[in-house]
């Protein structure tokens, strides 16, 4: 059995989590490679696929959703579980008292899963850096916000290593078991 770990990302931080996803398989005794989705041509060789992508104003990237549309009759056909990186910072709620991980689910959870038979969906916390390079128009919109708006985004690395180590456990228990 072979796990496609297939990722879109924008500045690297969701690679690195997809990379951590594969790792912790092979781990645990399920062979995994991860891969960006720009690469796979063919899900067929592969017995369960991850798939996720960083999340910004909610939405996956749209290379990722458009590899779910592209290879849904495969996907359908195996076991997949979806993931997003986003959130930045160190708070898990925010000042209402709300689930910042669940609130930062992007718009594709609500139809991705049940059109894929996704066995799980997750989103991690990501990681920003403030200094690098501006990437599509909503970054560039950002830079050139005032700096007290522009520092609201919390700038860092905020991924819990913990909890994909232990969500990439629990996928290779399900595919162990069977």
């Amino acid at each position: 059995m072979t796990v496609l770990v297939a990722y879109a990302t924008r500045h690297g931080a969701t690679a690195g989590i997809a990379e951590r996803i594969a790792s912790t398989l092979t781990a645990a005794g399920v062979p995994a490679e991860a891969h960006p989705v720009d690469e796979v041509r063919d899900v067929a060789t592969y017995d369960a696929v991850v798939l996720g992508a960083a999340a910004y104003l909610y939405h996956w990237l749209k290379p990722a959703t458009t590899f779910a549309k592209r290879h849904h009759t495969e996907l359908t056909a195996r076991p997949v579980w979806l993931f997003s990186s986003g959130p930045t910072g160190t708070d898990t709620v925010d000042a209402d008292g709300n689930d910042l991980l669940e609130a930062a689910r992007p718009k594709e959870f609500q139809d991705l899963p049940g059109a894929l038979g996704s066995r799980g969906e997750q989103v991690f916390f990501g990681a920003y850096d403030k200094d690098a390079p501006p990437i599509g128009l909503a970054e560039k919109m950002t830079k050139r916000l005032p700096a007290g708006a522009r520092d609201a985004i919390p700038s860092g690395d905020f991924r819990d290593w913990d909890a994909i180590d232990a969500w990439a456990r629990q996928i290779a228990g399900e595919l162990i078991a069977g």
